[in-house]
């Protein structure tokens, strides 16, 4: 008897193991044995479906660049990029991974597209007034830090609120970054 494998099921179940990992553990820290291990299938899977551990990294962290944020107005923007980095759905803190590859040529690289990238073009081009790049940047920036704060430094209240709750501040600080004077716009019923 023949037992077929699901390609695709086996991909997944690597690739989530991977997240995992790399967020916990780093790149360093990662092995493709104890990830190949996780997902329940022989390390030699790896290499087949992703080359190498280099590989395996670009894309367990390739799925944090969705090309449906360009073009976004700049608050929705923040609100999806603050719901992917600093709320992810599966858990897997998609910062910490890129942070602790940091140092290594594939990390940068991740790091760079992931957070920098077109998003960051798109963004500034989005904004009016002075410094448009620096405010897209500072935006990127609060975002970021706010993930660290959830998903890398342990026991923080920002690790504790709950999304809408974070929100409100998020949303007072779009505004005063993308209103060209800083004072950004009213608040509704305001």
């Amino acid at each position: 008897m023949v037992v077929r494998r699901d390609k695709e099921a086996t991909r997944a179940r690597l690739l989530d193991a991977a997240r995992r990992r790399f967020a916990e553990h780093g790149y360093a820290g990662t092995s493709v044995r104890a990830v190949a291990g996780d997902a329940g299938v022989d390390a030699a899977l790896v290499f087949r479906y992703f080359g190498s551990k280099d590989g395996l990294f670009v894309a367990a962290t390739a799925d944090e660049d969705p090309q449906d944020l360009l073009g976004l107005a700049p608050e929705e923007f923040a609100d999806r990029l603050m719901s992917m980095f600093a709320f992810p759905p599966d858990g897997t803190r998609p910062v910490a991974a890129l942070l602790r590859a940091g140092g290594r040529p594939t990390g940068e690289a991740r790091l760079q597209a992931a957070v920098c990238g077109p998003y960051l073009r798109d963004l500034a081009g989005a904004l009016d007034g002075d410094d448009p790049e620096v405010r897209a940047e500072l935006l990127v920036a609060w975002v970021l830090g706010v993930a660290v704060m959830r998903g890398v430094v342990p026991g923080t209240l920002l690790g504790r609120v709950d999304q809408d709750a974070l929100a409100r501040y998020s949303r007072a600080v779009v505004r005063a970054l993308v209103s060209p004077d800083g004072s950004g716009p009213p608040e509704r019923g305001q």
